[in-house]
Formats: structure tokens, sequence, C-alpha cells
């Protein structure tokens, strides 16, 4: 158990505070290391670019296409965070991932501003740190996305919403930060990603009064005053939105992106129901053997308030997740707050054998998965600078799973938390340089080098912009600018006759051939860059071009 003197030291606000700061060492890796990611990613960080070199912060747009999936709170942020800390021209992916880690903090320090009140300083502390260690919130931390900032705007959420469910039932008068905390969150959510935030909290409200067969909580929440401000935080840039694009953002982003969700797997994200549950192996690690303790704790403590309210955040949710055809990763990430809760819980008092035992037999199986993952990636596309990272994540990844296991077999379950949580972190930033340095995934950033290495860069002052066939992935417009041409071998050789840089996917080298004999023109291979398109599945060897008559 934790001592009693720093049992003090995590009193009050020091608690949310060191669990915000776990989640900033577990992701600052990611958000260091990581080169632009291909798809979706890029796509974020490319269409807030595009904010800030236009001035339009009402209409995304990804190149000269609409954007209109997500509503704009991310890129808003993105853009603040880019203003203020570099600028648009540096082509930089790290200022646009700031939002992601101030996101997960945020997240961590919810959770354990929450499990304070239900729990105990102890626990609270231990709840956020363990969310803000999971392998999940961590990666989302350093990547510039909706995701970590979606699960802190569902966390503060669901924390505000804890603090007035508990203090209802105690007879109390709710406070009013409480319920500001709560429509908060219910604004920012929606503000970053439509209606997904309340999928979470709606029916944890609606199961929480069903169980409860009390619905006169809910007029506790400030509602007077909470839906002018939800609306005050969406409304402005909703009507900017919708007289902007005359309707096309709500028909893009409702008939476009969220129904073909719901009824099928939409972009080949298809998946079966236990896909969540048996990722969480992996995606709650290194405090997978918390698992069963949290889950046993949920079912045997379920007529305390503080337990239920934790069993209505995360159970109908997680069901509507596996439940929906399309599936990614990320979609479960709102309820690990009830979850990593749950674990905190189960901390206070001792561990039953049988949670105990599966408990590290789960660690080891999550701990193995993420070893056997790293050599597959050594082995299919590293190189030797590759094997340093991939010794620190396979050792330290080994070690969070067995002496968390060991010590929670020996009763000693904060103390595996604890150590779990502290190797899991060197684990996580491992994985992180182990993947920097997977060169035949980071096409992109190479296929920069060589236009740099070559001067064909048009931040080097040279004829733009670059036109690429056969790997048109928003990383390589991200680092190479708004007018990047996404084309074919025709389009290809056009350019190369108007003195433009051009690269050639294999694939495309004899259609590319004929294109340039046939209008005249040649050009100079100055380099090659071979890879693998992870996003596509496919090896790809691409051919950068310069045309005839610049210099070597």
């Amino acid at each position: 158990m934790m001592r009693p003197d720093l049992d003090r030291f995590i009193a009050g606000w020091r608690g949310p505070l060191l669990a915000a700061l776990v989640a900033l060492l577990a992701g600052l890796p990611v958000l260091m290391l990581m080169p632009p990611l291909d798809r979706d990613e890029s796509r974020y960080a490319q269409a807030t670019s595009q904010m800030l070199e236009s001035g339009d912060y009402v209409d995304i747009r990804f190149q000269d296409d609409p954007r209109w999936k997500k509503p704009v709170g991310i890129y808003w942020m993105q853009a603040a965070a880019v203003a203020a800390t570099s600028s648009v021209e540096n082509r930089d992916i790290q200022p646009y991932r700031i939002p992601s880690i101030l996101g997960a903090m945020l997240a961590a320090a919810a959770c354990a501003w929450a499990g304070a009140a239900m729990f105990g300083q102890r626990a609270g502390f231990l709840a956020g740190a363990m969310l803000g260690a999971t392998f999940l919130l961590s990666t989302e931390a350093g990547i510039a996305k909706t995701d970590a900032m979606l699960c802190a705007a569902v966390t503060l959420a669901m924390a505000g919403l804890a603090r007035i469910y508990l203090a209802t039932r105690a007879g109390e008068a709710p406070r009013r930060p409480h319920k500001l905390a709560f429509w908060l969150g219910i604004g920012l959510s929606i503000l970053i990603k439509g209606p997904i935030g309340l999928i979470v909290v709606v029916p944890a409200i609606l199961l929480l009064s069903l169980w409860d067969r009390d619905v006169k909580w809910l007029m506790r929440l400030g509602w007077g005053w909470g839906l002018p401000l939800v609306a005050l935080i969406v409304g402005p840039w909703a009507i900017a939105i919708t007289i902007a694009t005359d309707g096309g953002f709500w028909r893009e982003a409702i008939v476009g992106d969220l129904a073909p969700k719901i009824a099928g797997g939409h972009e080949s994200h298809g998946a079966p129901p236990g896909y969540y549950l048996l990722g969480a192996l992996v995606m709650f690690f290194p405090v997978t053997l918390m698992l069963p303790a949290a889950l046993s704790t949920g079912w045997h403590r379920r007529a305390e308030p503080a337990v239920r309210f934790l069993v209505c955040w995360l159970v109908p949710a997680w069901l509507i997740f596996e439940l929906t055809p399309t599936k990614l990763a990320h979609y479960t990430l709102p309820t690990f707050g009830g979850l990593a809760l749950l674990a905190a819980a189960a901390l206070t008092r001792p561990i039953g054998p049988v949670s105990r035992y599966t408990g590290a037999v789960l660690s080891v199986v999550g701990g193995l998965a993420i070893v056997l993952l790293t050599v597959f990636g050594l082995t299919e596309f590293g190189r030797s600078t590759a094997q340093g990272w991939a010794t620190l994540t396979i050792v330290f990844a080994a070690l969070a799973a067995l002496i968390g296991a060991f010590l929670l077999l020996h009763r000693a379950a904060v103390a595996a938390v604890l150590v779990a949580v502290a190797l899991g972190i060197l684990a996580h930033a491992g994985l992180a340089g182990t993947i920097r340095q997977l060169k035949p995934l980071a096409i992109a950033p190479q296929l920069q080098q060589v236009l740099e290495r070559a001067d064909l860069h048009p931040r080097q002052g040279r004829p733009g912009p670059v036109a690429i066939t056969g790997f048109h992935e928003p990383s390589f417009v991200f680092l190479t600018g708004r007018g990047t041409e996404l084309t074919d071998a025709e389009g290809a050789a056009r350019a190369l006759s108007e003195g433009r840089p051009v690269i050639v996917e294999a694939r495309d080298a004899d259609a590319f051939s004929a294109a340039s004999a046939e209008l005249g023109v040649t050009g100079r291979a100055v380099g090659v860059v071979n890879g693998h398109n992870y996003s596509r599945g496919d090896d790809v060897s691409l051919t950068v071009y310069a045309p005839s008559g610049t210099t070597p």
C-alpha cells in the first residue's frame, strides 16, 4: 500500500496534477518521435494548415476538397497551438499534436478528480495515472486527431456528472462548478466530434435513472443555463458552416460519414463483436492486470452509488461500440475513464484470488502481444537503427507484465499498478522510437528528404507543385503543401513538361515513359524510395524525377 506521507503528497489538487504528469510522460515520446501518419492525422493537420494560410476558420478543407466529416473544434485548437509555438510554413507535425497531449492530461486529471470524490485521494490518483498510462490514450496523446481531446471532454463531463449524482444521493445540493464541468464537457465533445460523446453520456444517464428508478436527480443538472452554454459553444460555428456550405456540411457528416459507419463496416473497418474486449489486453496495457478486478468490482459492488455510476458509464457505451459494424481501436477510449475508476475502486479492498490469478495471466498475455508486435515490426520493416529501440520495448513491456503479475499474485496490488505504470511508460517510449526507425513505413518523410537533397522542394524556391502518382497519402501533401498534385502517369508527364518535379510509382513507370515521350520531355532520376504503404497494405517503389535542364 502507499505510505501515509505519499497519501498527503497527492492530496487535494496535487493528485489530478500528478495524474496529468503521468499522461504527459506517457504521450510525449509519440508526440516527439513519430513522423506524420499517412492518413487521418495528416488530413487533420493539412486542413488546419489551410485554415492558417487562408484565414478561413469556418469551412474545413483538404486541398480543394471539403472535409465535412467532423466539427471544427480540434482544427481551432491545432491552429492556436501552431500559431503559438511554430509557423505553418515549417511543416512540423509536433505543434499540431499539442492539443492531443493536453487532452490526455485533462482526461487523466478529470479521472483523478472524480475518483477522489468516489473512493478517496489515493484511488483517484491511481485511476488518473492508470488512464494516462494506457497504451491507447498515450498513443492518441501524440497524434494530431480528435480522440484524446474527445476522451478529455467526455471524462470531464462524466466526472462532473458523477459529482452531481453522488451529491444528490447523499441529500446534498450539487455544486455549480460540478455542473459547469458537465456542460463544458458536453459542449466541447460536440464541437470536437459531434454526437459521439453523447453516445457515452446519454445511455449512462438513462441506465442510471432506470436502475435507481429515480429521474428527479436529473432536475439538478442546471438545464436552464447548461443548454444555453452548450449552444453558445457550438452554435456560432454551426450557424456559420450551415450558411457557408448551404447545409452541405450536415449532409456529408451525417449521410456520408456517420450513417455508413452504423450501417456496415465503413472503409473496410468492420469487425465482429468482441473486438474491443480482446483489444483491451493491449489497449489497456500496462494495467491489463487490473481488468478482472475492475469487472469483478463492478458486479459485486454494484449496490454502491459510485460503482453503479461507473458501470453505467462503461457498459452501455461499450456494448454500443461492440455492436456497431465499423470498428477502430480508439472508439472505446471515452469509456476508459470508467474502466480505470473501477480498477481504482478494486484497489481500495483486498483483491480476490480469481481476479489476482486471472489478472496475472492477462498481464502476461498483453505484454507478450506487445513483444510479438514489436518483433514482427522489426523483422518485416526494421533496420539496424531500430534494434536498440525495439530491445527497450521488449524488455520493459516484459518487465511491466511479469513484475506486475508477480506483485499482484503476492497481494501487493497497488505496488503492482505503480510498477506496471512506470515500466509501461518506458515500454511505450521504446515502441514510439521503434516505429520511428521502421523506415520502410515512413515513405513521405523519405520522399521529402530526396526532394530537399536534390534542391527540388518548393520551399527551396523551386517551381512547384510536386506531382506524384500512386502514393496519394495525406502525409505527403502535409509535408509538401496544399498545391501538391495527386495525379496519374499522364499528369506527371505534363508536370515534368512544365518544369516541375515529379514522383512516379513503379506501376506507373511504363505509362509515364510513354506519356513523356509523346510530349517530348525527359526527366532526370534523382532518387528512389522503396517502402510499404501501411494504409493500403502494399509495397511501393517511387522514383523522384527532376525536370531536364535543372542542375544536379
